[in-house]
């Protein structure tokens, strides 16, 4: 029997990678429901190439283009963030692939927890903002989640099977597009320069994430809620191969890393296929053309979001959710030449430093500590 599957945020990268895996075990998967944010063309043709039941669109406006483009299908078309979470929680579906991005992605993830899905997640921010709720939901309601971030399905790749305790998580890190760029410059970088990741294709906002090590902050809040493991036993070590894409060290000292080319493909079918694995026409790993993995520590003065990212875990409640909130402005505010690269940082900050703490937060606490997020860092930013 074919799984059913609900794709959120299909347009994106992990979207259209999703559908990769898809198109090639089409006896395995069944597209359910597809929803985007505002690419209501791709949206389209993707509805009709996959004959899904239901198209939705998170932007209201774009909601009448959408439904004339699919007016010659029996395929239902709805508009706006509840339809998104709704598609989450219908009946109809077995997997729920969360591949949106940022804060978008909390309620329907919990939507799709609450009634049982299996969740295949590629947003991250679920866990950033409200993991300790997430984690707690999912175990009340038996609905398992299987990681798709290429660093959480190495370790959980490495787990598969053992039963001893870990000493350690080890996440790694490529060092982004301006790894090379000294400290000193970073004042100067611009967008199209921050965009140009030297291994990984990925959408605008985490490719920026990348870059200032917001993203690899919020992979180590995530591994925290995905495999209880505390701040001072998961640690983030730079490797500009890519090749490594995570470690756990067992309290023996052995350690198991996951290996493989940049790929999100290998992850997203894990996810999917999870106990098993899909079988791909893709050529074998050489390892001859990749003679040297190398290391290095993390530059914490170059990167100070790591840091930060550590503090919120540790400080919990709402401060891990207002971190994404500002970096998300300031990230939208960069990308569209509105503030400077190190303004990034400056903008979560202002934000930690000014918000409102809340020790346990309800999903309305959660929303209103996002929006003052946002405005502190509008405001900081003088948007």
């Amino acid at each position: 029997m074919k799984q059913r599957i609900a794709l959120l945020g299909s347009t994106g990268s992990i979207g259209v990678q999703t559908l990769d895996i898809v198109r090639e075990n089409a006896d395995r998967f069944e597209i359910v429901a597809l929803t985007a944010n505002r690419n209501w063309q791709r949206l389209a043709e993707q509805a009709v190439e996959f004959d899904a039941d239901i198209a939705v669109i998170a932007d209201e406006s774009k909601y009448t283009l959408l439904k004339e483009a699919l007016a010659a299908y029996p395929i239902k078309v709805y508009a706006g963030k509840e339809a998104i979470a709704q598609c989450a929680a219908a009946s109809n579906i077995d997997v729920v692939v969360n591949a949106l991005v940022g804060y978008a992605g909390f309620e329907p993830t919990l939507a799709a927890i609450e009634h049982g899905k299996k969740i295949a997640l590629a947003n991250k921010e679920s866990l950033v903002v409200g993991g300790e709720m997430v984690m707690r939901k999912a175990m009340e309601h038996r609905a398992p989640i299987v990681p798709i971030d290429s660093e959480h399905s190495a370790i959980f790749q490495c787990l598969v099977g053992e039963t001893s305790p870990l000493r350690r998580l080890i996440i790694t890190c490529s060092g982004g597009s301006l790894r090379d760029v000294p400290r000193e410059q970073l004042a100067n970088v611009t967008p199209e320069q921050a965009l140009r990741h030297p291994q990984w294709n990925m959408g605008a906002k985490i490719t920026i994430d990348s870059s200032t090590l917001v993203n690899k902050g919020f992979e180590v809040i995530e591994a925290h809620w995905l495999f209880g493991c505390e701040a001072d036993h998961i640690s983030v070590i730079q490797h500009p191969q890519s090749i490594i894409h995570s470690m756990v060290e067992f309290e023996d000292g052995a350690i198991k890393a996951q290996l493989g080319s940049p790929d999100m493909h290998t992850p997203i079918s894990f996810a999917l296929m999870y106990p098993q694995r899909a079988v791909r026409r893709a050529e074998s790993f050489n390892f001859a053309e990749h003679p040297a993995l190398t290391f290095c520590e993390i530059d914490r003065i170059k990167y100070p979001a790591l840091d930060i990212a550590y503090d919120c875990m540790r400080r919990g409640g709402s401060a891990a959710c207002t971190m994404n909130g500002a970096n998300e402005v300031a990230v939208a505010a960069f990308l569209a030449h509105r503030c400077g690269y190190l303004d990034i940082v400056r903008a979560i900050e202002y934000a930690l430093s000014h918000a409102t703490f809340v020790a346990h937060p309800s999903v309305e606490e959660y929303a209103e500590c996002d929006r003052e997020a946002r405005e502190l860092a509008a405001k900081t930013l003088n948007l």
